[in-house]
This record gives structure tokens, sequence and C-alpha cells, in this order.
């Protein structure tokens, strides 16, 4: 995969940052469709359809900033925020930034963006597995019954002194006593074992941020972040087209 023909927008107050940006972008061989002083406008530019395979934006700007911007877009087009600071990085990819990036970019650092970008459109252009049959549920205890709950609605399962929990807006309790029983449950639905004591539903994952070791913290829909060991990472990574 390359970025040769990417069609790229750019939006910086800096005129030295927007600069600079502009040419690595050149240099990796995208082409700069556009270029924005501030959010207003680039946001009235989005307004009509447009032709293009990604965004660049910096976090503060006039009138209307990043984050606010990556949110109105929706997941129309893969956004890349950049920034001097680091203190939005949980809220970018809770937002679905594809990638962020500090300042000052270097090229080697920009690629790496640009092929996360080109990683997801694979995937976006991969035919879809068929959603879970409507079978796909499963009982946990409620009192001294049960009651049961869509796989669609879980962000992943974590095993405990034999005893299987699944997370579904709460912590509860499955009949379940190990991940392999999951597993076992829901063939073909895609669950991935991240950790020795883990499967999480990849739908689920909204962010990822390295920790030591190798391990990467993933953040799930609903907030909850767990840590994906040194040998799930790369899996998962892969799993998400990252």
């Amino acid at each position: 995969m390359n970025a040769q023909g990417m069609r790229v927008v750019v939006a910086e107050d800096e005129a030295l940052s927007l600069k600079r940006l502009v040419r690595l972008l050149q240099e990796a061989g995208c082409q700069v469709a556009a270029t924005f002083p501030e959010g207003r406008s680039l946001h009235d530019w989005l307004q009509a359809p447009r032709e293009i395979d990604a965004i660049f934006l910096d976090i503060h700007m006039p009138n209307l900033d990043g984050l606010e911007i990556l949110k109105s877009v929706q997941g129309r087009f893969p956004v890349v925020l950049t920034t001097a600071f680091s203190e939005h990085a949980v809220e970018a990819f809770d937002a679905e930034a594809v990638d962020y990036l500090l300042k000052p970019i270097t090229a080697s650092r920009l690629g790496r963006a640009l092929h996360r970008i080109l990683a997801r459109r694979s995937v976006a252009a991969a035919p879809r597995p068929p959603d879970p049959p409507a079978h796909h549920r499963y009982p946990v205890q409620a009192g001294t019954g049960v009651v049961l709950v869509d796989l669609t609605k879980t962000t992943h399962f974590e095993v405990e002194n034999e005893v299987v929990w699944a997370h579904a807006g709460s912590r509860l309790r499955t009949l379940w006593t190990s991940l392999g029983e999951v597993e076992g449950a829901f063939l073909g639905a895609g669950l991935l074992r991240i950790h020795r004591h883990l499967l999480v539903r990849p739908e689920a994952v909204v962010g990822l941020k390295p920790a030591p070791g190798g391990r990467v913290l993933v953040r799930l829909q609903g907030g909850a972040e767990v840590e994906a060991s040194r040998g799930g990472a790369p899996r998962l990574r892969e799993r998400l087209g990252l």
C-alpha cells in the first residue's frame, strides 16, 4: 500500500506548520486538495459532497476546533488530528480519529498515519462478514433465574477464578467457567483473545494506547479500558487494520 494520489485536506492556523505538513504530504505522494486556516471554513466546505480520502486537522484553531469538526464528520472521512500537546489523545481516539500526530511532525510518523488510513480503507472495502445471527445470545445469572444478553451489546468477557464475566453495560456473571467455552459458543463471531483472561469483541474497540513492555491499553465502548498482552496486541492491531 502507498499514498500515491491520495487526496487530502489540511486545516491548520499556524502558517509554518501548515507549510511543513503540506510539503510532507506532497513528498509522500498525496494530493493536497485544499487548505484552511481555521475550522469554520473547513466545516462549511464539507457541507457539499467532496471526493477526498482524509482530513488532517489541527486541534486548536479559531472559530471551530479540530475535535468539534472530527465529531461533525461522523466517520464520512478518515481524520488525523495534529497538535503540539498530548492531553487530547484519549478524546481523539474516542471520537474515532485514525491517528494523532504530535508536532513537529516527521516524515516517518506521517508515513505511519497514511498507512493506517490506507489499511482502514482496505478493511472498509473488504466484504463485510454477516452480522451475528439472532441466536447469538447467552444467559447470565439474575437472582434465582437467568436473562438472555445479546452478543452485539457486549464489549468483552473476562475469566476470574473459573467464572466468566460478561461486560454489557454492567458486569454480568455467565454460566461459563472458561473463555474456551465462550469461543466455542460463538464460533465465527469474531471474538478475539487479547490476554489469557480476556476476550474482546473488536467492533467494540474505540481506541488504543501504547503501554510498557509492548502491551496496549484498549478503550472500549462505554469507557472501559482493558490491557492487551504483548502477544495479543499485534493480533488486535491486525484485526483493526492498524
